[in-house]
């Protein structure tokens, strides 16, 4: 069997390493706050077992346990807050100082002025499993809808390390000084071992859910525009597929706008890229304040954009193409000195049976009706009516006569 003060170095040894890989996590992605606090939390712990391992040389003392369990504490509080800054929860300093301040008073109490390991084992076991126990539901509730296989392994191995701290304190009070750290025997050995083990794994979780987190903003990022922050096309495709699966299912209509800014060329040729580029960013920021819960603007590309409108009739969609064009309108009302107007055309059509599963169709229909906009005269919208399909009687005529002229 191995010694506890080998295994402890294991410990430190195993913490270091993580703390390096949270520290290059950190580094690499100053926006993933949690992985600078689950850094702090793996190199406190590594400090907790190197005064531990001190015991050794000072059999005599308890300061090293007390500092020990100290910095243990203090590393659990730690990761507990690195799951809540994870999910976007309010981290609070105050909760941490807290539980660490009353759990070295306790121990100091129990370690210096009246001695009892009971007392110790018990305020220990709490201060340890109290932050862990306080984030199991931000672990195992769903995220969107799901829970991502790092955070059930997470909660999972949370909740096992509270179980061994319940059997351990449970123990300590039946048989005192067998789950104690005070003392090297086997007991301690591998209730060390299995620690070592599952902190690993619970930190291995941690790395789970943050490279799935990072895979699901490579993943957003690759459907927005990068100029304007909407959607860009292949994001549109692909609600369009949604909405057309949705609408030939339950027969409700949507309707999609296609919009095309007026004379935008002559806006990058006069004044510069960056001038039409500042021009594409005020039209979304104009465009978005015109749209309901729901709706979705995309830039599919130069200066054309869409509207997504569920559940919505080509009457509502011709409301929504007035209200942008009013909006428009009135700022370039507003335009004076080098300010540049902007003026846009719109195409509005609306989903129909014909159209079926195939979004292409869709924005071909919106799209003739942008043409017929700008025609028209720009700066206006039209809306795309679909020929109405001749009766089969007429048609029966239809032939007969073109047969008879033949």
């Amino acid at each position: 069997m191995l010694s506890v003060p080998t295994l402890w170095t294991v410990f430190v040894i195993n913490f270091l390493a993580l703390g390096l890989i949270w520290a290059y996590v950190a580094h690499s992605y100053p926006a993933f706050g949690a992985a600078r606090f689950w850094t702090a939390s793996a190199f406190a712990a590594a400090a907790g077992a190197s005064c531990a391992m001190l015991r050794v040389v000072m059999m005599d003392s308890m300061l090293p346990l007390f500092v020990a369990g100290t910095l243990m504490v203090f590393a659990a509080c730690l990761a507990a807050m690195g799951i809540e800054r994870f999910y976007g929860k309010p981290v609070s300093w105050r909760g941490a100082v807290l539980t660490t301040s009353l759990a070295c008073a306790g121990l100091g109490v129990f370690a210096f002025a009246y001695d009892s390991m009971v007392m110790r084992t018990l305020i220990y076991t709490c201060a340890q499993a109290a932050p862990f126990a306080l984030t199991l539901r931000l672990l195992l509730s769903p995220e969107n809808g799901r829970v991502s296989p790092g955070a059930r392994l997470a909660g999972i191995v949370a909740s096992v390390i509270i179980g061994i701290y319940a059997l351990r304190l449970v123990g300590g009070l039946l048989q005192p000084g067998t789950f104690a750290f005070v003392s090297f025997n086997e007991t301690q050995a591998l209730l060390v071992l299995v620690l070592v083990f599952l902190s690993m794994a619970l930190n291995f979780g941690f790395l789970l859910m943050a490279m799935d987190r990072l895979r699901s903003e490579v993943a957003d990022l690759a459907l927005l525009d990068d100029l304007t922050g909407v959607g860009n096309r292949r994001q549109l495709v692909r609600r369009l597929t949604e909405e057309c699966a949705r609408s030939d299912r339950s027969g409700e209509s949507f309707a999609l706008l296609v919009i095309d800014l007026d004379g935008f060329k002559a806006i990058n040729d006069t004044f510069g890229h960056a001038a039409g580029d500042a021009c594409l960013q005020h039209f979304t920021l104009m465009a978005q304040t015109r749209l309901r819960p729901g709706d979705m603007l995309a830039r599919t590309g130069g200066d054309e954009f869409c509207i997504v409108l569920p559940s919505s009739t080509l009457r509502e969609g011709a409301m929504i193409a007035r209200r942008v064009l009013e909006v428009c309108r009135a700022d370039a009302e507003q335009c004076s000195g080098k300010d540049i107007p902007i003026a846009v055309s719109i195409g509005v059509a609306q989903w129909t049976r014909e159209i079926g599963m195939h979004p292409d169709r869709l924005i071909a229909a919106a799209d003739h009706a942008l043409y017929e906009a700008k025609k028209g005269g720009k700066n206006g919208f039209a809306a795309y009516e679909p020929k109405p399909v001749p009766a089969p009687e007429v048609t029966a005529l239809m032939e007969a006569a073109l047969r008879e002229t033949a």
